[in-house]
């Protein structure tokens, strides 16, 4: 399959290209969409660099999307999202861009696309965990996930993940584009959505480990926002499905 890996950056300057040299040396047949929403830390313009210095056909296989400003992550995925659909990618696959989400684990999520729909990297599935988090993040990322899990009534151990992987004809069925969550609301609704549409969601098992460099970009505010997001879809009835 063609799979566009979807990789969102904001001040990632030391993390961008060790990652995507790691991806593209993990996944020979995947190519990579950086999409930077106009890091003030020159990013971008190390992935061009990157893009110039590389061999043709590894160049061939790394794209940047530059972006006016901050707009947020659940729009980066949208963005990259839309890039795969109309490039006739077979699928989309998504992963933090400070390696908290490791490569070697990107040809497990690859498989789990034969028989699976969307197939997310899950901490909370046996083998998988946390690497150098405290003791309070570990409660926070444990409550919020029994939480989600248990209002919008998924089977599914990992609803906040963002290392996973969708099938582009899936996400025209569910229609990710009419959402207007972001950050950890937007991955919990695109689980309850490709759930609520009757499509195979499988989960494979990963650790997260915390970033290596720069700063963490979730913020309290983003927090609450999520679990209010959660509350409402819970109430509402479930999107259209275009099938």
């Amino acid at each position: 399959m063609r799979c566009l890996v979807v990789l969102p950056t904001y001040n990632e300057l030391e993390n961008a290209v060790p990652l995507v040299r790691a991806i593209l040396d993990a996944a020979p047949t995947v190519d990579v969409l950086v999409v930077d929403d106009s890091s003030p830390d020159g990013t971008a313009d190390s992935i061009r660099a990157e893009h110039a210095g590389a061999p043709p056909e590894r160049a061939a296989r790394l794209h940047l999307l530059v972006r006016p400003g901050k707009l947020g992550l659940g729009t980066a995925y949208l963005a990259g999202f839309r890039r795969a659909v109309d490039e006739g990618y077979d699928c989309a696959l998504t992963m933090d861009g400070d390696f908290s989400h490791h490569p070697r684990y990107l040809p497990d999520l690859l498989r789990g696309m034969a028989d699976h729909d969307l197939v997310i990297g899950s901490r909370y599935v046996p083998g998988g965990g946390i690497s150098n988090w405290p003791l309070h993040r570990r409660f926070l990322s444990a409550f919020a996930n029994v939480y989600t899990r248990v209002l919008l009534r998924l089977p599914v151990r990992d609803c906040t993940s963002g290392f996973r992987c969708y099938r582009t004809d899936v996400l025209k069925a569910i229609d990710p584009w009419t959402s207007t969550a972001s950050g950890y609301s937007f991955l919990e609704e695109m689980v309850w959505r490709v759930q609520r549409a009757g499509y195979r969601i499988g989960e494979t098992p990963i650790v997260f480990e915390d970033r290596r460099l720069g700063a963490s970009k979730i913020s309290r505010s983003e927090i609450h926002r999520a679990a209010l997001h959660v509350l409402a879809n819970a109430l509402r009835r479930a999107p259209r499905v275009r099938r």
